[in-house]
């Protein structure tokens, strides 16, 4: 049983041209499908539509994402990209 993913969580994307890239969730459509961003090929104003059994959700949740999203509807590129950043290199990628 695969855990429900969460806005802000950092996922691995597993099919398509951003194979092997990380990305952050930042909206739930429905039990099928998320928006992801990467802050640098996807921004956050043109947000990718994914399938979550393409994905590999990681145990992060960037509480940083998650609250600029909670008290401003929307998080900078930059900081997605400093979050995924950071947890590649925690990881040793």
């Amino acid at each position: 049983m695969d855990k429900q993913p969460q806005i802000g969580q950092i996922v691995k994307v597993l099919r398509g041209k951003d194979e092997n890239s990380y990305a952050v969730i930042i909206e739930i459509v429905d039990e099928r499908f998320v928006m992801i961003v990467d802050g640098d090929k996807r921004r956050f104003d043109q947000p990718k539509k994914k399938n979550v059994l393409h994905l590999e959700l990681q145990p992060a949740i960037s509480s940083e994402v998650t609250s600029s999203l909670l008290e401003t509807g929307r998080v900078t590129n930059a900081k997605l990209r400093y979050v995924i950043q950071k947890y590649a290199h925690a990881k040793g990628e």
